[in-house]
């Protein structure tokens, strides 16, 4: 990876952008593609749509999603003790004794979750979201609320790490590498003059609610389009591979297979992969996606979609891993297939 492109990913990542506040990562994001990109716009939800070629008829839409999972201030005890609710698929079975980061009214305020020490009784064997709270020092309700609101955002206070065999972990890898991954591929694409239109999306809002997916499909009313986020990996000790199937870091992007794929998205990726000699691994989603892809698919008239994701492990915890080389084919993955096609195609499964 070029080092402007990894100086360009480690600032997302050190970035907070909890779902429903994604303003800091986008103004990064958008400054970032403004070098190449023949186009950038936004959008009222806060989307930043960035394309080359945009006047092609042949319209290819790629979307990661920039938000993260966090908490939010629900509660503020006398004592000044916070209570919190969460903003997407946020474990509090995760949380006890890690520090946070609050995203206050006058800037960050750090503070640590509270747990019961061992000595006094431990932790509940069930912990709900109303029984944790966060701990900032303060001596009372007035003293906190001087920093603190109802409302404001609370992620773990943890960035990222390289570790062995390419490897980085952190905090919301799910899914600012997204974010990171189709802003690469447009920078690669913008200046191969490619055959089609090609539309790079950092969408918000993914981990609560897919609200930035359906705006900017609705907007773009693309051809086709790419849904580009994270999926488990399921190479580590106690994960059931007869269940879940197998899917290893390092062994290449994740195409999914389902009623909501068209398989003719998913066979022009096929080709790329087979011609540029680069891995590919499957997954089932026979329902839905859980992603962007199924928001964008709906939109407008409707839109034929695919799902690429970069194999994760540890998804929603405070520190997920993924491997560079995975990113890496991810990215190539997409340019190629972009690069190959020839704006003509027919994506209707009968013709």
């Amino acid at each position: 990876m070029r080092k402007e492109s990894k100086e360009f990913l480690e600032e997302l990542l050190l970035a907070p952008s909890p779902s429903g506040d994604e303003v800091k990562i986008q103004k990064i994001w958008m400054d970032y593609v403004k070098g190449f990109a023949h186009k950038v716009e936004t959008d009222m939800v806060g989307n930043v749509i960035a394309s080359v070629n945009p006047d092609k008829p042949f319209k290819v839409m790629l979307a990661g999603h920039c938000d993260e999972i966090a908490f939010m201030v629900n509660y503020i005890d006398d004592d000044g003790y916070i209570y919190i609710a969460k903003a997407g698929g946020i474990s509090q079975k995760l949380a006890l004794g890690m520090r946070v980061r609050i995203l206050g009214k006058n800037g960050v305020i750090k503070g640590v979750i509270g747990v019961k020490a061992e000595h006094q009784g431990g932790a509940k064997d069930e912990i709900k979201i109303e029984d944790i709270y966060v701990d900032c020092g303060a001596k009372n309700k007035e003293e906190i609320e001087k920093y603190v609101g109802i409302g404001d955002y609370v992620i773990y206070d943890m960035d990222f790490e390289y570790i062995l065999n390419n490897k980085l972990v952190g905090r919301g890898l799910d899914n600012r590498t997204g974010a990171f991954i189709v802003a690469e591929v447009l920078r690669r694409v913008s200046n191969k003059n490619p055959n089609v239109a090609l539309y790079a999306v950092s969408t918000v809002n993914e981990e609560t609610n897919m609200g930035g997916a359906y705006f900017a499909g609705s907007s773009i009313e693309p051809t086709m389009a790419i849904a580009c986020d994270v999926s488990f990996a399921t190479d580590y000790p106690d994960v059931d591979n007869r269940k879940y199937g197998k899917i290893k870091l390092g062994e290449g992007p994740i195409l999914s297979k389902g009623s909501p794929i068209n398989m003719k998205i998913n066979r022009l990726m096929e080709a790329a992969a087979k011609e540029n000699s680069i891995p590919v691994q499957y997954e089932l989603t026979p329902r839905t996606t859980g992603t962007d892809a199924d928001k964008i698919r709906l939109s407008g008239k409707g839109v034929p979609v695919a799902l690429v994701s970069l194999p994760l492990r540890y998804m929603h915890s405070p520190s997920e891993i993924v491997s560079l080389k995975d990113i890496e084919n991810e990215i190539e993955l997409l340019t190629q297939t972009i690069l190959r096609l020839k704006g003509d195609e027919s994506l209707k499964p009968l013709e």
